[in-house]
């Protein structure tokens, strides 16, 4: 998710027009805020193809596997192009002048896209997978669900020190989310692993923000998942064996960044120790 509070936009709130609450909605709308529906109308449309695609073939015992599976493919794209989208906004926000809409409408997307879906994603995965199951699954959506609603609230309210997130970004939470359902891992390690990234989404744990060089890396890590996807989907040669990597790279990821975050935190407070030491000695 990017930060797109109204106080880092180009307006103060001291110079706001006070005729802007006379103008019509789609005059007050930016080009940040389209770009925030958009990342809305994405993740209502994979919970569409979930649901069309890979639900109700499953109940009514129609529909070919490889549909299926273009279907499955379509819902997790559409959250990646979401991200995308939750990328973009915050970055022309920045740059262009943002609506005082903005941050509220990016959260409410966000909560569609990467709250909803993926929390419905793990609900149809629970029931492809057996009925035995689906109360655990759908108590593991609503852990993912509710990680997310709590995520979004934390971060409207509490300051973070600047260029970090505190607990995993809810949209690296989704995708991470859908990466573990989709490694197709026993049903059991499969939960154990979802309901550790909603742990993270509400931790204290430190993620870089996604600026600069990091924005870049990360966009062309949804754009790989992207292609990765559309060989599995089309069944192309290898197609499987690049979306079970893509998805342990995914795992991997969100379990490794705040292992280097800590690191940091770590050397920084060793090497703030060493110079109060080397401080006090020259005292001395």
């Amino acid at each position: 998710m990017i930060d797109r509070n109204p106080r880092d936009s180009w307006t103060p709130d001291a110079e706001v027009d006070d005729d802007d609450d006379d103008m019509p909605l789609s005059l007050r709308l930016s080009i940040a805020d389209a770009l925030t529906l958009a990342n809305a109308t994405c993740g209502f449309l994979a919970v569409y193809f979930t649901t069309t695609g890979v639900l109700i073939p499953h109940l009514t015992g129609t529909g070919d596997v490889g549909v299926v599976r273009n279907n499955a493919a379509t819902a997790v794209l559409l959250m990646l192009l979401a991200s995308v989208f939750d990328l973009f906004d915050g970055l022309v926000a920045r740059k262009l002048r943002s609506s005082p809409m903005g941050a509220e409408l990016d959260n409410l997307s966000d909560l569609i896209s990467f709250g909803l879906a993926p929390a419905y994603f793990v609900i149809v995965w629970g029931l492809v997978v057996g009925s035995v199951h689906e109360p655990l699954s759908a108590l593991a959506a609503i852990v993912v669900l509710l990680a997310v609603v709590l995520r979004l609230a934390r971060f409207s309210c509490v300051t973070v020190p600047n260029g970090v997130f505190q607990g995993m970004p809810s949209p690296f939470g989704a995708l991470t989310v859908v990466s573990i359902v989709l490694l197709e891992l026993p049903f059991f390690p499969t939960l154990l692993a979802i309901v550790g990234v909603a742990w993270l989404m509400v931790s204290r744990v430190e993620y870089p923000k996604p600026r600069g060089p990091l924005a870049a890396a990360m966009l062309g890590w949804i754009i790989t998942g992207m292609a990765m996807l559309t060989a599995w989907a089309f069944d192309a040669p290898g197609g499987e064996l690049l979306l079970q990597t893509g998805c342990a790279m995914q795992v991997v990821l969100g379990a490794v960044i705040p292992l280097f975050a800590t690191a940091r935190r770590v050397n920084t407070f060793r090497d703030n120790r060493r110079e109060a030491r080397a401080a006090a000695r020259a005292r001395i």
